[in-house]
């Protein structure tokens, strides 16, 4: 049965995605399912650069806040854990034991996670340090729009036209995706994202994923799914993964700053440089190390891959402090992409 479920007629497409991927027996939720891991790589599996690189954010958002007896770090959209585990293992002993760590998730607890996470639904109220979301807003489920009507969808992928635009969405459309033709209608993602953000008292909001600005939308959209390692057509039935990239400009909120991860990561110590070849001579085990780091490090911020994702970053109450928020290492105010 499929998790749109057997005999339902077109929907519109946020319904549609709701049930495919968070229904009964979805993408996500299927415990007997691999997980993300097994249909898709992110740059958290690509690399434990990556989450050293998290970890690195981390100690400069500590630093800004203090360095609090409780440093609060909450993973949106966490998969497996993969991430939170990551940064732990990243992170001096001294940190490490201060950090309260919440993995944000709507499938169950995987088995075997360290027992230090806490494994929620919703980000915690109250929080105070560094709320992190990799490639969870492009799950969001969203509305498709096409010449001012909703695209409706079958459980076999079929689609056609559904009834006129509510003003929401019509005033959405108008101020962040003009032009007409076929879109997606972000609203439901900057309503996430805000939601998530809103339970910061301090510190920092990062959502990683891939992206485009008003100034450069798609003109047919970006819908697709994926299934193990190959995009597929996005079929709203729980077997697929099914995404769209994120109006990131869209999302960002009062003094927000949208960068590619290929200037996040920089910022924060992750270079793709070859190492020295005298390094083979005197030491040929950590020349040989050193090429895999660096293998890794030019995946992580290629152009026209992973390093053309976008990184919105949202400062709630840090100021004062040189650099971008207050955070040491990252480019400053001036730098990156500005939100439309």
């Amino acid at each position: 049965m499929s998790a749109q479920g057997e005999g339902i007629g077109p929907v519109r497409w946020r319904t549609a995605m709701e049930a495919a991927l968070y229904g009964p027996g979805g993408f996500y939720v299927d415990p007997r399912g691999p997980g993300p891991a097994g249909h898709f790589r992110t740059s958290v599996h690509a690399s434990p650069l990556y989450a050293g690189a998290v970890a690195r954010l981390l100690l400069a958002v500590d630093e800004a806040l203090g360095r609090p007896e409780r440093l609060d770090l909450v993973d949106v959209g966490a998969g497996r854990g993969e991430l939170l585990t990551g940064v732990l293992a990243a992170l001096p002993a001294e940190a490490a034991g201060r950090v309260r760590p919440y993995a944000v998730e709507r499938a169950g607890r995987p088995e075997g996670l360290d027992p230090r996470i806490r494994w929620v639904a919703q980000p915690p109220a109250g929080t105070a340090g560094l709320l992190f979301a990799n490639e969870w807003l492009d799950n969001v489920p969203l509305e498709v729009a096409e010449d001012g009507r909703y695209v409706l969808v079958a459980p076999d992928g079929t689609e056609g036209p559904g009834g006129p635009l509510d003003s929401g969405d019509r005033a959405w459309l108008e101020r962040w995706w003009p032009g007409g033709g076929r879109a997606e209608i972000g609203r439901p993602r900057d309503e996430a994202w805000a939601a998530a953000v809103a339970t910061l008292d301090r510190g920092l909001a990062v959502a990683v994923d891939y992206a485009h600005t008003r100034g450069a939308r798609p003109p047919y959209g970006t819908l697709t799914g994926f299934r193990g390692g190959r995009e597929v057509p996005p079929v709203p039935d729980g077997s697929c993964d099914i995404t769209a990239h994120v109006a990131l400009d869209a999302c960002a909120g009062p003094g927000a700053a949208l960068l590619t991860q290929r200037e996040a990561l920089a910022a924060l110590g992750v270079s793709g440089a070859r190492p020295p070849l005298t390094l083979a001579s005197t030491d040929p085990a950590g020349y040989v190390r050193a090429l895999a780091s660096a293998g890794e490090a030019a995946e992580l911020t290629a152009r026209g891959g992973l390093g053309d994702f976008g990184w919105l970053v949202q400062p709630v109450g840090l100021r004062g402090t040189p650099g971008l928020y207050g955070l040491p290492g990252l480019p400053g105010s001036g730098s990156g992409v500005r939100p439309g």
